[in-house]
């Protein structure tokens, strides 16, 4: 067995990054133990990892025994948990309602800190995924498709100033805008409904803006795009994707710019 030096706990939700962690983590040599969320993990990260159980929704000492048991010390959380499934399927157990019994709000942000918290005081510190596989974190520029019009650009400035406000208050990271208009932000539902959301109300043309709050914990919740969130802006006519360079994870990241360039779709890193 690997020493704990060299094994990485994955508490792994929705979407590709748990397997791009699970991926990079085993290339630099660490034995990953994946503890995974039923109905939002992928059943195909087994074949990336060396261990995975399964938990409920809401099962944290679920999670912290099964770490446990392979002598695992340091874990990530990487994927989500959607909001609408984890207030309708949770299952808390005994650690979960610890947890909730110290905190002083449900926001997302207190929650998670206190997951994190309470992982520390059982002896298992929660660190950043990005720490392991910074290359999947977006760069500064116009990163694919064509370059933004003035138009564009303008909008972008509003989203963006809209996105930290609305990130300063825990709500969401997605803001819609079209000719100086907002047309939806993220709430409860997520990213790809809030662009379809938006991208009834405003047709063809709508600038996609996605940021970190500010004062993000890099260890969980960063936003994150890719080929889906395409496509998403694909069946609605959106233009622009604009994410917050070097705090937003790119996941398939050439099959992510090959669509854009495809769609004529412009993705920028500001």
């Amino acid at each position: 067995m690997a020493n704990a030096d060299q094994r990485i706990g994955l508490i792994a939700g929705s979407g590709r990054f748990p397997i791009l962690f699970a991926q990079a983590a085993r290339a630099r040599g660490l034995s990953v133990h994946a503890v995974a969320h039923e109905l939002e993990a992928d059943s195909t990260l087994s074949l990336h990892v060396d261990t995975l159980e399964w938990v409920k929704v809401g099962q944290v000492d679920g999670i912290q025994a099964a770490l446990k048991r392979h002598g695992v010390r340091r874990a990530v959380m990487a994927g989500g948990i959607g909001r609408i499934r984890s207030f309708t399927q949770a299952r808390p157990d005994l650690g979960a309602l610890r947890i909730v019994a110290r905190l002083r709000s449900m926001r997302d942000d207190e929650m998670l800190r206190g997951v994190a918290d309470d992982f520390e005081r059982h002896g298992i510190t929660i660190v950043a995924p990005t720490d392991f596989v910074p290359e999947v974190l977006a760069g500064q520029g116009l990163l694919a498709g064509p370059a933004l019009s003035e138009a564009q650009e303008r909008d972008a400035a509003v989203g963006a100033e809209v996105a930290v406000a609305l990130g300063a208050v825990d709500v969401g990271q997605t803001v819609l805008v079209k000719d100086g208009a907002v047309l939806a932000v993220e709430a409860v539902e997520g990213t790809d409904e809030a662009i379809r959301r938006g991208g009834r109300y405003g047709g063809k043309g709508a600038v996609v803006v996605k940021r970190s709050k500010p004062g993000q914990d890099l260890r969980f919740d960063l936003p994150a795009v890719g080929p889906q969130t395409l496509e998403v802006m694909r069946e609605v006519g959106a233009s622009v994707l604009v994410v917050e360079a070097g705090r937003t994870v790119l996941l398939d990241r050439e099959q992510l710019f090959k669509w854009a360039e495809r769609l004529r779709i412009s993705v920028v890193g500001r």
